[in-house]
This record gives C-alpha cells, structure tokens and sequence, in this order.
C-alpha cells in the first residue's frame, strides 16, 4: 500500500497443519518491527482524558482536519483523543471514525482498528478508503490469530480489499493491497496468479505504474527473476516514482544485488524533494543490507524534520528505528531519548516500550 499508506501484504503458509496469515502493512517495507496487538478495553471513545481544547473545538469538520493533521504528524494520542471528542458529540461522524481506526493501525492495536474501521464502512457505504483500511486492519489480527480465526479473517481482508477496489478502480494503494493477496495467499483463500494478471489488465490505463508492480511482484512469485527486473523497471519508468524505485531496490535486496540496490536507493532520495516516506524505505532497506548507515539516518533525519510526515510511516515507529541504531552502537543515552520522543506521540505504543525495557 503506497501513496501514503501502506504496502506490501504477504501471506504465507507456515506449516502443513495450520494456517498463518502474515501481514506486513503499507510500508512494511520500512518497518521491521514487530506488531504487538494489545486490547484496547472499553468503548471507543473511553478517552484518555485529553480535551483538545482549541479555536475549533466546537467544530466538528474543524477537528477532523486536526486530529488528521495530528495523525499525519505522528502525535496519535492527540489523534485519538480528538476523534472521541468528536464521536462523543456525533457518534454518526463517519470520517472521524476512520482517522481512529488509522490512528489505532498506526499503534499497532489491531482489535480496536477494527472496530473503527468497521464503523467507518458502515457510516460511509461509497468509500473505497474506508474498506481498504478495514482490509489492512483484518490483516493485522490476522498475524496473531490461530488456524480458524486465521482463516475467516483472511476472507474478510479479500472482501475489503475487492470491495475497496469494486467502489474505486483507481485507487492506488487500494489496487496494491488486492494485487499482493491474490499473488501471496493460496486459491482457497481466494488468491491466484490469474486474478492478479487480470487486475493488471483492468488498471492499465488508469495505473500503469500499478499494473506494472502487479506484473513485477507475480513474475518475482513466479521465480522468472527477468521478468520481474523488467516489470519493476517499467514501474519506474512510468512516472519516475520515488516509491517506484524503492521497489526496484528491494527487489535488488532481495536477490542478493546489494551494490545495484544501494544505487537504486541512492537515486530514490535523489528523487525524493519531498522527502516524504520513501525515504524510511529506503533507511529501512540500507539496514537490513548492513550498508551506508549515515545514509540511513540522515534518510530518517530528514523524514522526521521535513514537512511530508504521513501514516505510511508513523513517526513512533521511526523514532523506535533511530533509537535501536543508536542502542546498536552502544548508545544507551541517545537511544532512550529516542524511545522516549516515540511515548511522548503515542503513550501506549508496545514496542517503544519494550524497546526501553530492553535497554
């Protein structure tokens, strides 16, 4: 899930006598952390006490754009606590419910992800936003659940995501997320090589630069190396994409050609004005290949002090990165800093917190 959002779903059958549904989100790319899903107890709107008091606080459009402008800035407590304001006055406000269920994603609670992103669909019927993030939710519980449950959630993400896709064929991310559970998830679950082709098909005019992912990530599936180099190539291509060449760079990661992938990554900034998630990929990728570590951070840096923070890559979690760069140097002081910076966002974020612990 690109465009802001997140990417990259991957389901996998990790034994012979039970179904494991892993999910990555839009830009699990970036992240590698762990997902820790914590229940989240009582109603939604059971705030945290917190009463943004503001010029617009007896507006209700008015902290909407608020609790998104928060979100895309990574202070998800403020998010979360002006979404209940507002649902405490209006609990029909359909928007507001789809900022906390992407608040609660970007926490990594999962359960209550749900339960927004559920309301969300239920009060704006026509949104193709709404269903892909209820999709991504789903996706989310699906990694910590058992055979069965595993199984009936793996359904209910296919039904979002197509839903998502059905009420907006061009939405992007949309596209991405029903594209990589057709090639990753097995036909009984509703994958197939051939959905994805056709989707391609669909998107073509409208997306090429998606069609052309579809294409690459299914001949990668597929073990036809050459063709996939061709398709993310393509992708690129298209319209010169910064997280079109993030792709082409992981896939060079990915077949063991670190010195192309660091090239790759390398005109991906070069690419990037905008210094916008893109460039956590691209931290994200030059750690997992142990190479230009001051590129990395200064890639992050960036991203944390630029005016293009989104929720395709919460702030918590790259503050979690810097922070176990830093503790990987020997750099307690710095790294606790930087976990801290995380708690100060998001107060019950888990991996920050098990982050410090671990220090």
């Amino acid at each position: 899930m690109t465009s802001g959002n997140r990417k990259h779903l991957d389901w996998n059958l990790v034994s012979t006598s039970a179904l494991r549904l892993l999910f990555a989100p839009s830009r699990l790319l970036i992240l590698p952390l762990l997902l820790l899903f914590t229940p989240i107890p009582g109603p939604l709107y059971a705030g945290t006490g917190a009463n943004p008091d503001t010029p617009n606080a007896g507006s209700s459009a008015g902290q909407v754009r608020l609790a998104e402008q928060a979100l895309l800035f990574g202070n998800l407590d403020d998010a979360l606590a002006r979404t209940r304001w507002i649902l405490a006055s209006n609990p029909n406000d359909g928007a507001a419910y789809l900022l906390m269920c992407r608040s609660f994603y970007a926490e990594e609670h999962a359960n209550a992800a749900i339960q927004a992103c559920a309301a969300a669909v239920r009060l704006m019927p026509r949104s193709s936003a709404a269903e892909d993030w209820l999709g991504r939710a789903y996706g989310m519980a699906a990694k910590a659940a058992g055979p069965i449950s595993g199984l009936s959630l793996a359904l209910k993400v296919k039904a979002a995501f197509a839903a998502a896709v059905q009420l907006d064929p061009e939405d992007g991310p949309a596209v991405n997320d029903l594209s990589e559970f057709y090639i990753d998830a097995p036909a009984f679950l509703g994958g197939g090589m051939d959905k994805a082709m056709a989707l391609a098909e669909r998107v073509q005019s409208s997306l090429p630069q998606q069609a052309d992912r579809i294409r690459a990530l299914a001949a990668e599936k597929q073990k036809d190396y050459a063709t996939a180099q061709s398709a993310f190539q393509a992708a690129a291509a298209v319209a010169n994409q910064p997280a079109a060449w993030v792709d082409l760079g992981a896939f060079y990661r990915r077949r063991g050609e670190y010195d192309k992938a660091v090239e790759t990554l390398n005109q991906t900034l070069a690419l990037d004005p905008k210094r916008d998630a893109s460039l956590v990929d691209v931290a994200n990728l030059l750690g997992r290949m142990h190479r230009e570590p001051e590129v990395a951070w200064s890639a992050l840096q960036d991203y944390l002090h630029g005016g293009a923070r989104s929720d395709a890559a919460p702030a918590v979690k790259v503050y979690v990165m810097l922070g176990e760069i830093l503790a990987s140097r020997g750099d307690r002081t710095g790294a606790k800093i930087e976990f801290e910076k995380a708690l100060s966002m998001a107060s019950g974020y888990a991996p920050a917190q098990r982050a410090l612990q671990q220090l």
